[in-house]
């Protein structure tokens, strides 16, 4: 009966003590909220960086045209029976477009936040065919030959650097801001050029230097768009509606190749007016910047939780194999050293390498952790053990971190392998007959186990 009290006595005390650490695990969450929020506030101040130099040197570009745009009169009849005259505009595409350019990455600094920015050198050729407008059911009468104008969209002009000159059949033109007629962007740059119903083909030329951030896009507008982009820049992102045909993507930079035929989009070579679908084609490069340290900081903390659990499960294995009991508070503050170790991450990582503040901030947080182990336990073993045990997980975070593509596997894996090891140090346990409960048979002036 003593025994079968005993044995009741530490089941009690075993599941008492699991569901208090259950409890500690659900208080310390809220310290991790708080660090998940200063992870969001310090990440949104770099994205108000970001976005304060971008202003200022050039937003995401994408290039839309050119655009060979030509007005005319529209006759229209009202109910009263008199007619009136609009004027529209008739919208042309080329038949064929080229553009290659060079991307070069240019890298600032506001604070301690580093922007990425770029500046970009452009060269444009179009080749135009004859102006098929009676196929927009338009008169030549009513054509104003006159007032053609060709454009080219660009959504932020604080990018364009130097005077272009765009060259219209060989004759040089100046370009002016603005597009008439809003064809399909609200900013661009264009010029007025001589076109008649007559010729058969125009040629555009225009040397581009424009500065952006982020990504620069274009439109595939020709029957047949091709576009040929290099940088030294070694993360690409290629985005849009359309891959490359061809990329090369190095230790030097990327090279790569568009070739985008008219029936791969869903507008046709003209047309009257406005037309929605034209930005749901377009394409280009991201200077992809891999994950920051707000977002490698971000990841980690979803492991924070693991962390503090397979800690306390080693804590509570302690006091059941070695008979040591250990208060709550003691539990909680060895979670509140490894919530430390987050905020020393974020704040450090600012300022220097994510490798460098990740080893620092893990340093750190064994150390605190393993020495208050000592202290508390009175064992070198058991502090070099909870040390050990810290000093793989933090190392198998960050392999996982690196490791983005297989984050998922290696982590399932690693769980496996910490739930193995568990079962196999806690497999002989009796948790139905043994004790922690110390007592002292004052009879015999020895401690003894109950």
């Amino acid at each position: 009966m003593q025994n079968m009290g005993a044995a009741t006595k530490f089941t009690n005390s075993a599941m008492a003590k699991l569901l208090v650490i259950g409890v500690l695990v659900t208080v310390l969450l809220i310290p991790l909220e708080m660090v998940k929020g200063i992870i969001a506030e310090r990440s949104l101040r770099k994205q108000g960086a970001v976005e304060e130099v971008s202003r200022k040197w050039g937003a995401e570009q994408f290039i839309a045209g050119p655009i060979l745009s030509i007005p005319y009169k529209a006759h229209v009849r009202n109910e009263k029976g008199v007619d009136t005259v609009s004027i529209h505009h008739a919208h042309f595409l080329p038949e064929e477009l080229s553009v290659n350019g060079i991307v070069k990455p240019d890298i600032r600094y506001r604070g301690i936040y580093e922007i990425v920015l770029y500046s970009s050198e452009l060269q444009i050729t179009a080749n135009f065919g004859k102006i098929r407008f009676r196929e927009l059911g338009i008169e030549e009468r009513d054509m104003l030959w006159d007032r053609a104008f060709v454009s080219v969209g660009i959504p932020d002009l604080k990018g364009m650097k130097k005077n272009n000159i765009m060259a219209w059949n060989k004759v040089d033109y100046p370009l002016n801001p603005g597009i008439e007629g809003t064809a399909f962007m609200e900013s661009g740059i264009g010029a007025r050029i001589p076109v008649t119903g007559a010729q058969d083909q125009y040629t555009f030329q225009m040397n581009l230097n424009l500065n952006g951030s982020g990504q620069l896009n274009f439109l595939p507008l020709g029957k047949i768009t091709t576009v040929h982009l290099s940088s030294s820049w070694k993360n690409p992102s290629f985005t849009g509606s359309f891959l490359p045909d061809e990329r090369v993507v190095g230790e030097k930079g990327f090279d790569a190749k568009w070739k985008i035929l008219h029936l791969n989009r869903n507008y046709p070579q003209q047309w009257i007016g406005k037309h929605a679908g034209l930005t749901e084609s377009v394409f280009g490069v991201k200077l992809f910047y891999p994950i920051d340290e707000y977002q490698k900081t971000e990841r980690s903390v979803k492991y924070a939780v693991l962390f503090i659990m397979l800690t306390f499960i080693s804590f509570f294995l302690t006091e059941v194999i070695n008979r040591k009991r250990l208060h709550p508070i003691q539990y909680l503050l060895v979670g509140f050293a490894i919530c430390l170790f987050y905020v020393l991450l974020l704040s450090i990582s600012e300022h220097t390498s994510f490798w460098l503040a990740y080893l620092l901030s893990s340093v750190a947080s064994i150390l605190l952790v393993a020495l208050y182990t000592k202290g508390i336990l009175k064992s070198l073993p058991m502090a070099a053990t909870v040390g050990g045990l810290l000093t793989f997980l933090y190392g198998f975070l960050y392999v996982t971190l690196q490791m983005e593509d297989y984050a998922l596997l290696l982590g399932s894996i690693g769980l496996g392998f910490v739930l193995a090891v568990v079962m196999y140090l806690t497999r002989k346990i009796d948790w139905y007959t043994f004790s922690t409960v110390k007592t002292v048979d004052k009879s015999g002036g020895e401690e003894k186990i109950c």
